[in-house]
Formats: structure tokens, sequence, C-alpha cells
């Protein structure tokens, strides 16, 4: 797998992205329930501090010894990511064992929504993007292709053409605010986008939040897929080719990687520019929202993504 120049650094610390609870700060009731549900009482807990949101993730080491995974959120305090939470649930509890994702193993939904997960001994992709790490994560989203086309039945999933099309409603924001750039090129851009119902439709399981902190790689060089919140029923190529958007920021190659891959190497290269613009449409007009203070990185993370594909679009279209 060959490199290229990268687009621009990431500007972020990969590791330190997120603002989350600290388990000595979960209600003592809740600490209590979860520790029940460990087996044993929790010695030390290790916030994931990768991500863009605020709820409660640590890897719990208990007093026997045993780990384990468990996510927060209050119902109270934190309505969008409780719900969130709740989504995720419902989508682990139905996935098929041959997905390779941690395990759901208890949940809770009361005035906390708490997951349990197996644990994984595992690391997140190295950044930046390595090419060993890439491959797993896009053998891992072809066995997912595979296992979920068509998706489990009880999830009732949204199709891919009705989730999207909010994606498409920045456009205005971004003719105001991107003076920077050529107003043809970034009408052609918007032409394109709008057209995204043509080529994201299908009858797959679509993750559609593929990134560097929703995988991790295990001790036997497998990628795990973790944050199944928010999928829809789409194109099975879709998560592959956003799998690209990191590693081609970072200066992999992926027009060889679009090649040699079999979700990807016979879609349209017209439906792939469609995608592309599609994304810098959602992440330029983000990108300019204000901060959250939750999340205090996220603008900066799309800023970044939406460069990368501005910059991607502008190669393939031949705009200088």
């Amino acid at each position: 797998m060959s490199r290229t120049a990268p687009v621009a650094p990431y500007p972020l610390p990969h590791d330190r992205t997120a603002r989350r609870l600290e388990w000595a700060f979960l209600p003592p009731n809740l600490r209590a329930w979860i520790e029940r549900k460990c087996g044993s009482p929790v010695v030390s807990a290790i916030s994931q501090t990768s991500g863009f949101t605020p709820g409660f993730a640590s890897v719990l080491v208990c007093e026997d010894g045993s780990r384990h995974f468990a996510k927060a959120a209050s119902v109270k305090a934190q309505k969008m990511f409780a719900d969130s939470y709740r989504e995720e649930a419902r989508k682990l509890a139905a996935l098929p064992a041959e997905v390779p994702a941690p395990r759901l193993l208890w949940h809770l939904d009361d005035d906390w929504v708490v997951l349990g997960t197996e644990y994984v001994a595992a690391r997140t992709p190295h950044r930046p993007w390595r090419a060993d790490d890439l491959d797993a994560l896009l053998d891992s989203l072809e066995l997912v292709a595979d296992t979920l086309t068509p998706p489990p039945a009880d999830l009732a999933l949204d199709a891919a053409e009705d989730d999207f099309a909010p994606l498409v409603d920045g456009w205005s924001a971004i003719r105001e605010t991107r003076t920077d750039l050529d107003p043809t090129h970034l009408a052609e851009a918007e032409a394109l986008a709008r057209r995204y119902a043509d080529v994201v439709g299908g009858d797959t399981l679509v993750h559609t939040d593929i990134r560097s902190d929703n995988v991790l790689i295990d001790a036997g060089g497998r990628a795990l897929l973790c944050d199944w919140n928010w999928p829809v029923r789409g194109a099975a190529w879709f998560d592959s080719f956003a799998a690209l958007i990191g590693p081609r920021g970072e200066g992999i190659d992926v027009d060889a990687v679009i090649a040699g891959r079999r979700l990807l190497r016979d879609v349209d290269p017209e439906a792939l520019d469609i995608n592309l613009a599609l994304y810098v449409g959602y992440f330029l007009a983000q990108c300019e929202l204000p901060v959250p203070p939750s999340s205090p990185h996220l603008r900066d993370h799309q800023r970044w993504q939406g460069e990368v594909c501005w910059d991607w679009l502008a190669e393939r279209r031949g705009w200088s």
C-alpha cells in the first residue's frame, strides 16, 4: 500500500479528545449495580478519552482481576447521549455472533442508561494510519457487509436515503463562509451532493460512523467495530469508503486501496464523487457551528475531515 503527501496533519490529540464522566462521579447506587453485574468490586476505572461524547466510558478493573467495559449516560442530564446508548444496546443485542464487535453482556435503562460489553485486550489504530491497520479494518467491513445483508429484520432500520437527507442542508452556509473556494467548483460539489439518494441505497446494515476511535485492533490483528449507535440500511460499500477519509488525509494512497477492494473496485466513480460531496457539505457546514462545551475538539475534527474530502474530491474532478 503506497503513500502520498498528507493533506494536512491531523490537528487533535488522537487519544485525548473527549471530556468524560469519571467512575467516582457516578451515583453510589449505580456504581453498586454495575459492580454486581461485574461480580466483583471495582478497584480502578480507566477512562477511554478518545471520541467526542461526554458519557461515561471506562474499562473497569475488578478486585478479582477481571476486566469489563461499561458506558453510561444520565437520562436527565445527558438525554441525547442516553438515547444514543439505548439505541446502541438495541443494535448490539441484534448483531449476529459473526459480526466483529464486542458483545453486549448486560444493560440498564432507568434514570441512567448503562451498557456492559465484553472487555477486549486491544488498541485503537495507529495514527497516522498504517497499511496493516487499514487492511484489518477493511477486512472486517467486508465481513460485516457479508453478514448483515440483509440486516436483522427486527432492527427496523431507517433507509440511508431518508437518514442522510439533513446532510445537504448546510450548502447555503458553505457558499457564504467559504469564499476562498472557487464558486464554480462549490456549485458542482453541491449539485453532486444533492444526488446522494441515487447512490447510497441498498440492503446492507451500514454502521455510518467508521473512524479510528470507533475501531479496536486485537492481539491477533483483527479489527473490531464499536459504537453501533445509528446504523442504517444502505449501500454495502458505504462504510469501506468512509473508512478511507482519515487514511487519505494522512497520506495513504487510497486510489490503490479502492482498486484492490471487492466492495469498492466496481463502484461507479461518479457514485464515489457524489458520496465525497455529501461528506464535504456535512463537515464544512458542521465545523462552523458553535463548539459544544462537552466536546471541545469536535469542530476541529470536522473541519479537518471536510478539508480532506474537499481535497480528494477536487483531485478526482480535476479541479485546479
